[in-house]
């Protein structure tokens, strides 16, 4: 059956707007379409005047024309410049003797009327520095915004950020994820380049991802990942079942003191890097298919086996290689008693990989933030532009929720 065509539907031409061209070519002499827009911020500039006005009358009771015994008056005009969006514009706003006229087309320290706003925030979320968005904004309304006014209209998501931040967690999450990125950060003239975001992201019993919080801090310790645990714990969490996360100072410590059913599980991903950081890549393609053999051994034994095997293979070409997963066997040891498809959900990461590709475009675009609030509002805006995304289950959660609900029987709902 052939498909029915969607109507087309036009602008009708009526006789009115007929008339208001008309009289626009009347008025202005129009070439171009730049002559056009001219025109529209000429007229848009009368139009705002003229409703002005009227709420003036309103505002004193009488019009202008009219007289009145009330003592209160019309006192002249008062430029006023805006931003709209054909560009800068003068207005003129009517005063009143007492100055208690308040105008609601714009308002009395409103200098904007267009969505100027929205995009300055948009672009902030893409990771544009405040030199580019002035530039481009420029180009587009021909004005240039200052750092400072593209800060003001950044700091509007403040409060959206505080309780983003403070707002209700899930009792439960099945499995969550702590990572980092480091970031170059200007304090009193000085930068940090050990400033560092750390994003924890979530799991929930829906097999939705979430992110949980993001801290932006330099101090690892056990104390720094108690208090960070316990903030979650304060905000309605009760349980996590399995955390993965690389070797943060203090973390393992911390998860033992805040959740103590929780199961620590070294981030693979992590292990495999880390490991072939220093190999030259003449061995590095070898080295990483010998690691495989080890986290995708099928059982703890058979994993041992092949650590053995890696170790006897690379340790006397590069002595400390195998040295991590040797001393943190306790932790990178949990996932071996899961099938395939859940130690994917587990140690692959992709889940928090996907979304550290967005927070490394920050890295590549801003060399440097000009302070830590600066960073947290440009995290904070590219993660809500990163999970837009999320809109489907994570892979085969129906099988991993199961083996979840076996594995930690009593800790999952039914």
């Amino acid at each position: 059956m052939a498909r029915e065509k969607k109507p087309v539907h036009k602008v009708q031409m009526t006789e009115g707007k007929r008339n208001i061209i008309r009289h626009l070519l009347e008025e202005y002499d129009i070439e171009t379409a730049t002559d056009i827009q001219e025109a529209l911020k000429d007229l848009l500039g009368g139009t705002i005047k003229e409703m002005m006005e009227a709420e003036m009358d309103n505002h004193l009771g009488y019009e202008k024309s009219e007289r009145s015994d009330s003592d209160d008056y019309r006192n002249g005009y008062k430029s006023k410049r805006i931003n709209s969006s054909y560009g800068n514009m003068d207005i003129q706003v009517p005063q009143d003797r007492k100055s208690t006229f308040e105008p609601q087309i714009v308002k009395k320290r409103q200098k904007d009327i267009s969505d100027i706003d929205q995009k300055i925030i948009s672009m902030y979320a893409k990771g544009m520095t405040t030199r580019q968005i002035s530039d481009i904004i420029n180009d587009i309304y021909g004005f240039e915004p200052s750092e400072g006014f593209i800060s003001d209209v950044t700091d509007k998501i403040l409060p959206q950020i505080e309780d983003w931040q403070n707002r209700p967690l899930n009792e439960v999450y099945p499995i969550v994820y702590i990572d980092a990125i480091h970031y170059s950060v200007r304090e009193e003239g000085v930068i940090r380049k050990l400033a560092a975001y750390y994003v924890i992201l979530g799991i929930n019993t829906s097999g939705m991802k979430e992110v949980l919080t993001i801290n932006v801090g330099d101090n690892e310790s056990s104390k720094y990942w108690l208090s960070v645990l316990n903030e979650l714990k304060n905000r309605g969490v009760k349980d996590i079942l399995v955390l993965c996360a690389d070797g943060l100072t203090g973390i393992k410590e911390a998860i033992g003191a805040a959740f103590p059913k929780t199961e620590y599980q070294r981030c693979i991903v992590h292990m495999v890097r880390n490991t072939l950081k220093y190999v030259p890549d003449k061995d590095r393609k070898a080295f990483a298919t010998d690691l495989k053999t080890i986290y995708h051994a099928a059982d703890e034994k058979k994993a041992l086996e092949a650590l053995d095997r890696v170790t006897a293979k690379w340790v006397p070409k590069y002595p400390n290689s195998m040295k991590r997963w040797n001393d943190n066997w306790d932790c990178i040891s949990p996932i071996f008693k899961f099938s395939s498809t859940v130690r994917k959900v587990i140690y692959t990461t992709n889940a928090i990989e996907s979304l550290n590709a967005v927070y490394r475009k920050l890295n590549r675009q801003r060399s440097v933030f000009p302070s830590d609030t600066a960073l947290l509002k440009a995290l904070y805006l590219s993660t809500f532009e990163a999970t837009k995304k999320w809109t489907v289950t994570i892979r085969n959660w129906g099988q991993v929720y199961g083996e979840l609900s076996i594995m930690y029987e009593g800790r999952l709902p039914e």
